[in-house]
């Protein structure tokens, strides 16, 4: 079987890229910057489900995420914290959101989903920012 796209995550995000475990995607919300890590693995719901080897791989890819986008967010509006979360509630497929958050922004204190619809990115804002995380990633 090949891996493919949960088609909720393809219509919510941008793509910025394939690394050698994940697929790098922007959340299509410009009220948080937002990075979704989908491993390419086909069938997989849990992080659990990965062998100790791509479990420790994706801890790396998530920690490379989280430092890196800190710092990109903190050249623009901040950031307080990194939140990083796997629910898969809503999209069975195995993906980690990691999230740059600051004290002020819609959702503070409370969780990035609880804070109404999202506000897409404009066409031109979208493919800059994914170009720009793509560099700082």
């Amino acid at each position: 079987m090949t891996f493919v796209l949960h088609p909720r995550l393809a219509a919510d995000t941008a793509v910025i890229a394939d690394w050698s475990l994940s697929r790098v995607l922007l959340m299509n919300d410009k009220r948080f910057p937002w990075i979704v890590l989908v491993p390419r693995r086909v069938g997989l719901g849990d992080i659990f489900e990965l062998d100790e080897s791509a479990r420790t791989h994706l801890m790396g890819e998530i920690s490379r995420v989280g430092e890196n986008l800190k710092a990109w967010a903190n050249t623009r509006q901040g950031c307080d914290r990194i939140n990083v979360g796997q629910i898969g509630n809503m999209v069975p497929q195995l993906h980690i959101h990691v999230v740059a958050r600051t004290r002020t922004d819609a959702a503070w204190p409370g969780t990035v989903w609880a804070a109404g619809p999202a506000a897409p990115y404009a066409a031109a804002e979208l493919l800059r920012t994914v170009t720009e995380l793509r560099d700082a990633l």
